[in-house]
């Protein structure tokens, strides 16, 4: 069952306590383990009886396989202890608490002559490729990495775009070549481009580029969930702060356990605050090249963005028991 204990997708990775038990266990007999998931107990137990499963990995008074798989139940008797329970526990806890080690560059290098990052060409040349204004590129490179090519996180992404290792073999990145600021540029104007397509049907520019946003961070998969729970509710599904809450919801059992969603459990603060503070730091450099550009001398911002600071709460339907939450 998809859940935080469970197993659900972070930054592109399979992860959640029982899928990562039952994932060791497999390695231990030396065999691949396939996951399905199933949207409550009774149907695990169906799929059991069936002989669709061989074991059931979640929270339960026996850890249950099928009747005639007893040489199973006791290697898993065997295998299973209370400490490698708390050693998985404690591995997840610090992979998931997502951290980026890099040395953070300023937020504009020069403002006075519109100069954003040292990579400004980059983010130019690849602009067309990924169908965005060079500026956006830059506002996402700053919220990813802070300008930082060899930026590293916990979960493995790497370089400016914070590429994770399945998304740079997707878009044919050598691994020698994963931090070069060109090559983590292209492949993630590239990755942009296809994410895109999946938001095709959205015509407000601003409006797709704020859900290739949050599927570049969160995943497509997630996003369309959220998107299927505001079009059930009589949301606009189409529009971003429609769909925004949606995305805070899929931390809850009641959304993530929806019948019609696909891809279970988010941990969605995170891609809406991710989303948020894109755009409004685009809209701060947005302003300052085109002052530039004109020959005028940019206006100050109203306030400056830090990063990972979190303004404005976003709030949630009626329905959720809940008015809004701030981060």
């Amino acid at each position: 069952m998809s859940g935080p204990d469970t197993y659900y997708e972070y930054h592109g990775k399979e992860t959640g306590l029982q899928f990562e038990l039952a994932e060791t266990f497999a390695q231990s007999i030396g065999v691949t383990l396939q996951m399905e998931i199933s949207p409550d107990t009774a149907t695990l137990l169906k799929k059991l009886e069936q002989g669709e499963i061989d074991f059931i990995a979640l929270e339960m008074p026996t850890w249950k396989v099928r009747d005639d798989e007893s040489l199973l139940g006791e290697a898993i008797t065997e295998w299973w202890s209370p400490e490698r329970v708390e050693q998985q526990k404690a591995a997840i806890a610090q992979r998931t608490t997502y951290v980026v080690h890099r040395h953070m560059r300023p937020v504009m290098r020069d403002a006075a002559h519109g100069i954003i990052s040292a990579y400004d060409d980059l983010f130019r040349r690849y602009s067309s490729t990924s169908g965005w204004d060079w500026r956006l590129l830059a506002a996402q490179c700053y919220q990813e990495s802070g300008f930082d090519p060899q930026a590293v996180s916990s979960m493995g992404a790497q370089g400016l775009m914070q590429l994770m290792p399945a998304t740079a073999d997707v878009m044919d990145v050598p691994k020698d070549k994963r931090f070069d600021p060109e090559q983590n540029i292209s492949a993630a104007a590239r990755y942009i481009r296809k994410i895109t397509q999946s938001f095709a049907d959205i015509k407000d520019t601003e409006e797709r580029i704020r859900f290739t946003l949050a599927a570049y961070n969160g995943g497509v998969g997630h996003v369309q969930d959220a998107q299927m729970l505001a079009r059930k509710a009589g949301r606009d599904h189409q529009h971003w702060d429609e769909v925004a809450p949606y995305i805070l919801l899929l931390a809850q059992p009641q959304y993530y356990r929806d019948p019609d969603v696909r891809h279970g459990y988010m941990r969605g603060s995170e891609t809406e605050a991710y989303v948020r503070l894109i755009m409004e730091r685009w809209q701060q450099y947005r302003g300052k090249a085109r002052a530039h550009i004109n020959g005028s001398t940019p206006a100050p911002a109203k306030k400056s963005l830090k990063d990972g600071e979190y303004q404005s709460p976003v709030r949630l339907p009626s329905q959720a028991g809940v008015d809004s939450v701030n981060h």
